[in-house]
């Protein structure tokens, strides 16, 4: 089936020269990109959320060591492995919970190993593949994801896991888009996914785009709206899997798992096979990052709470996989997912 209709957004773009990314702190009332020209700029846009989504932020670092690759420009390969190396820990530190970003820059590694003085080139081909390779992997997941859905279902999703945050057509916002194209999905919720409202800004935004109906809703009323039936299965993205299936999401992700289980709604996570873990046992050992407390004591740089008031913001949070029917990647289905299909699936550590 042709999905091309229900994905018109791209968050990335190569230049040949330099990287344009959608600043996505200014959607949904300002369309804005921002160009960035070495790896220390990349690295500090993926840091300030411009680009945000674990895809996007790996597609985004090895545009970054192209970059890197192109301010060291007509040095030999000997020279340039150690300031390429030094690029690469800037850019991993930029977001240490996205397992993509670390995936991504160790495929680029990879290939700089093998090359020889077209280094260079070879990083350019290296970043364009992976780019390729998200955007297919993302309409098959869409096409396996949605054939779990019964005709007629109404999903919820959380943060923003579509074409912002991929490639594009999107991880679980591509099962989505290809539930709607295949008239299985009748219905679709978004949580506002507090604090930076991913879910407000972005998906709702990104889905009008695409001319599919989406209803807004308070995270707060998840629970309240499956209550009611009108939810069946509940979509969502992850930055993390684990190789007991564990999943690092959005934090509210676990809240949401929760309550499907509660409310015999389905619960699906849809992400590439670069996101799985097989070296972290389990979520316990997940590094749940920490962002600065002001993101909850105000919004638009307009304080809305106390002065001398305390907030904690994690930024993910981990759902168990026993919380979990189905985890979706570009490989296969897994249900119901435990350490030993996971193993199945993708092999040792």
């Amino acid at each position: 089936m042709d999905y091309a209709r229900y994905d018109r957004v791209r968050a990335v773009e190569w230049t040949g020269k330099a990287l344009k990314l959608l600043d996505q702190r200014k959607l949904p009332f300002d369309v804005e990109y921002i160009t960035c020209e070495s790896a220390e700029e990349v690295a500090e846009a993926i840091f300030q959320l411009v680009v945000r989504g674990a895809p996007a932020i790996g597609i985004a670092a090895a545009w970054g060591l192209v970059l890197a690759g192109k301010v060291i420009g007509e040095k030999s390969k000997q020279e340039a492995v150690p300031l390429l190396q030094l690029a690469a820990v800037k850019l991993n530190a930029a977001r240490p919970t996205a397992v993509n970003l670390a995936w991504a820059l160790a495929r680029m590694q990879a290939a700089l190993a093998l090359a020889g003085e077209d280094w260079l080139q070879r990083l350019q081909d290296c970043a364009k593949d992976i780019e390729a390779d998200d955007l297919a992997a993302n309409r098959h997941m869409g096409q396996l994801g949605a054939q779990l859905i019964a005709p007629g279902s109404g999903v919820l999703t959380h943060c923003n896991t579509g074409s912002l945050a991929t490639a594009g057509f999107g991880t679980a916002l591509g099962v989505i888009r290809a539930g709607v194209a295949e008239q299985r999905v009748n219905r679709v919720f978004a949580g506002e996914t507090r604090p930076w409202l991913q879910g407000a800004r972005l998906t709702v935004w990104e889905l009008q785009q695409d001319g599919i109906d989406a209803t807004l809703i308070a995270d707060a009323a998840a629970s309240h709206l499956m209550a009611g039936g009108q939810v069946q299965w509940v979509i969502v993205g992850a930055d993390r899997i684990t190789a007991n299936g564990d999943v690092a999401n959005k934090i509210g992700t676990y809240q949401l798992a929760i309550a499907a289980r509660h409310h015999g709604v389905k619960f699906m996570v849809v992400a590439p096979s670069s996101t799985v873990d097989m070296a972290t046992a389990s979520g316990s050992e997940i590094e749940i990052e920490q962002r600065d407390p002001g993101e909850l004591l105000g919004y638009g740089g307009r304080r809305t709470v106390a002065e001398g008031i305390r907030a904690w913001n994690p930024v993910f949070d981990v759902t168990p996989a026993s919380l979990i029917d189905a985890i979706v990647t570009e490989k296969g289905v897994i249900e119901q997912p435990n350490a030993d299909k996971m193993r199945k699936a993708f092999g040792e550590a």
